[in-house]
C-alpha cells in the first residue's frame, strides 16, 4: 500500500523527504499520524522516526523551513518544533527497557524494528517511508492495517510484556477503543485483569488524563465498561466501580445503577462536549450505594444521595487531582439533579421555579441537560412524557426570569442599608434580615424590586431587632 499522493501534498513532508536523501538517512512518518492518515482523521502533530542522528536531522529541517527554535531532549533522542499549524517531532530509532517499579525507560540506540515493536498497539506501529526510493510505502510489521480494518486494539508483542513495561498502556487501550469505537483483543483484557495493580506505579496525573480522554470520547461507555470489566475501575475510581449491582426502582431508570450511569453519560455526550457536564453525569448517582434502603411497598430508595454525592466530590477531586475550579460546578449539578425531576412530575409553582433559578444560577441549562440525559427508560411513552414536562418547566423558567428579573438574584436592599436603618453592627442578624427579604421575593410575597424590598424591611425589622444584642 502506498500513500504517495496523500502525503506529497504537504510541503513539510516534501522538505523532510529531500533532506533525508541529501543526508543519506532513512526517515519514516510513524505512529498515530499513519493511523489517522488511513482513517482519514485530521491531525496536527506529526511524528518522524530517523534511523540516525535525529537531533541533527531536526536542526537541518528546521533551518530549511525557517524555524529558529528547536526543543531537544538528548536523553531520549527527540527534538520538537512548531511549523505553520503542525507540532513536529523527530525521534531516533531506539529500544527501551524498564525497571519494574518505574515508568521511566532506559533508552538505547536501536534498529527500525526495535523502535516499532516497542510501541503500544499495532494500529500505532505502522510507518510510511519518506525516502525517494520507496516514498509513501506503508511498512506494517505487525498487521496494524488489518486491525484498523477489523476495528481491533491489539499489542505488537505479548500484552503482558507491553503492560509490564508501561502499565498506563492498559488505560490507553481502553481510551483508543472509546475514541475509535473499536473492540479490545481478548489477550489485552486478560493481561489487564492480571496486571491492573501495576497501575499503582503510574502517577495520578497520567491516569486522570487518560480517564478524562475516555470521558471526552464520542461514546464514553465503551471505555468505562472496559475499565469495569477488567477490574481497572476498582483501582482508579472505586466509587464508580461500586455502582454495579446496585438495584433501583424500574421507573424511568435502568435497574442497575452502573449500567444506568453508562447510558446517562452516553446520552449527554450526544448533546454536549462539555467535559465537566459529562463528569457530572458520571457521578450524579455516586452516593446511591451508601444511601440504599429497602422500603416495603416502594422498593429500594436512596434518600439524600444527591447531598451526600455532592459532599463526596471534594475528596474525589483531590485524590484524582482534578481541577478544583470545576468542583463547585460539579457539586451543584449533583446536589440539584433531582430538583427539576420533581418539578416535572407536578404542577409547577412560580415559587418553586424561582428557587430553582436562584440555586442553579448560570448552570440552569446544564442542569436541565443532565436531567434529560437521566431519562433512560426503554418505554418511549415515558420518555416522551418526561421530556415534555421538562419543556414545560423550561418555558416556566423563561417566564419567571423575565417577569421577576432573577438572573442575578440577591436582596435589592444591601447589608449596609439594613445596618443603617436597623441601627445594627455587622452581625448574623443582618444576614437573617437579608435572607428574610430574599425568601419573601422567592415565595412571591413581594416583587423583586428595591421599593418593595425596602417596604418589606420596614415592616419586619422590629421583629428582628427587639431582642438583638449587636446594637
Amino acid at each position: 500500500m502506498n500513500f504517495k499522493e496523500e502525503i506529497n501534498k504537504s510541503s513539510i513532508i516534501q522538505t523532510i523527504s529531500l533532506l533525508a536523501d541529501e543526508n543519506k538517512v532513512a526517515v519514516f512518518m510513524v505512529g498515530g499520524v499513519v493511523r489517522d492518515l488511513i482513517l482519514k482523521r485530521e491531525r496536527h502533530d506529526l511524528d518522524f522516526l530517523v534511523i540516525g542522528d535525529s537531533l541533527e536531522f531536526a536542526e537541518k529541517v528546521a533551518k530549511r523551513v525557517g524555524v529558529k527554535k528547536v526543543t531537544k531532549y538528548k536523553n531520549f533522542g527527540t527534538a520538537h518544533f512548531k511549523f505553520e499549524n503542525y507540532d513536529i517531532e523527530f525521534v531516533g530509532a531506539r529500544k527501551e527497557s524498564y525497571n519494574r517499579y518505574s515508568r521511566k525507560p532506559i533508552v538505547e540506540d536501536g534498529t527500525f524494528e526495535d523502535d516499532i515493536k516497542r510501541r503500544d498497539f499495532t494500529i500505532n506501529a505502522m510507518a510510511v517511508s519518506l525516502n525517494k526510493n520507496n516514498f509513501g510505502e506503508l511498512i506494517d510489521l505487525f498487521n496494524g492495517y488489518n486491525d484498523l480494518q477489523n476495528k481491533l486494539i491489539r499489542t505488537p508483542l505479548d500484552p503482558f510484556q507491553t503492560f509490564d513495561d508501561d502499565p498506563l498502556r492498559i488505560m490507553r487501550a481502553f481510551r483508543f477503543a472509546a475514541q475509535l469505537e473499536f473492540t479490545v483483543d481478548d489477550a489485552i483484557m486478560n493481561a489487564s485483569r492480571e496486571m491492573r495493580e501495576r497501575l499503582r506505579i503510574v502517577s495520578q496525573e497520567r491516569i486522570t488524563d487518560e480517564f478524562l480522554k475516555i470521558l471526552s470520547s464520542p461514546k464514553p461507555s465503551i471505555g468505562l465498561k472496559l475499565l469495569y470489566d477488567s477490574g481497572v475501575m476498582e483501582i482508579i475510581f472505586p466509587e464508580i466501580h461500586n455502582l454495579a449491582g446496585v438495584d433501583q426502582r424500574q421507573d424511568y431508570h435502568h435497574k442497575d445503577v452502573f449500567l444506568h450511569t453508562l447510558i446517562v453519560v452516553d446520552n449527554i455526550s450526544q448533546v454536549t462536549e462539555n467535559l465537566w457536564l459529562r463528569f457530572a453525569a458520571l457521578v450524579h448517582d455516586i452516593a446511591k450505594p451508601q444511601t440504599k434502603k429497602f422500603v416495603e411497598g416502594i422498593g429500594w430508595t436512596f434518600h439524600g444521595h444527591e447531598e451526600l454525592g455532592a459532599k463526596m466530590m471534594k475528596n474525589i477531586f483531590h485524590r484524582m487531582k482534578l481541577p478544583l475550579n470545576k468542583l463547585d460546578y460539579v457539586e451543584k449539578l449533583i446536589r440539584l439533579h433531582l430538583r427539576p425531576i420533581a418539578l416535572a412530575k407536578e404542577e409547577v409553582t412560580d415559587s418553586a421555579i424561582r428557587r430553582l433559578i436562584v440555586q442553579a444560577g448560570d448552570d440552569l441549562q446544564d442542569l436541565i441537560t443532565l436531567c434529560r440525559a437521566d431519562i433512560t427508560s426503554k418505554n418511549p411513552q415515558k420518555v416522551e412524557k418526561y421530556l415534555a414536562n421538562y419543556e414545560a418547566v423550561m418555558q416556566k423558567v423563561l417566564e419567571v426570569q423575565e417577569k421577576d428579573k432573577l438572573r442575578a438574584f440577591q436582596s435589592p436592599v444591601r447589608g449596609d442599608e439594613i445596618m443603617r436603618i436597623c441601627n445594627l453592627k455587622p452581625s448574623k442578624k443582618v444576614g437573617e434580615i437579608k435572607k428574610a427579604i430574599e425568601e419573601a421575593i422567592l415565595d412571591g410575597i413581594i416583587e423583586n424590586s428595591y421599593d418593595a424590598a425596602m417596604s418589606y424591611l420596614m415592616k419586619i425589622k422590629d421583629n428582628f431587632i427587639k431582642d438583638d444584642d449587636s446594637k
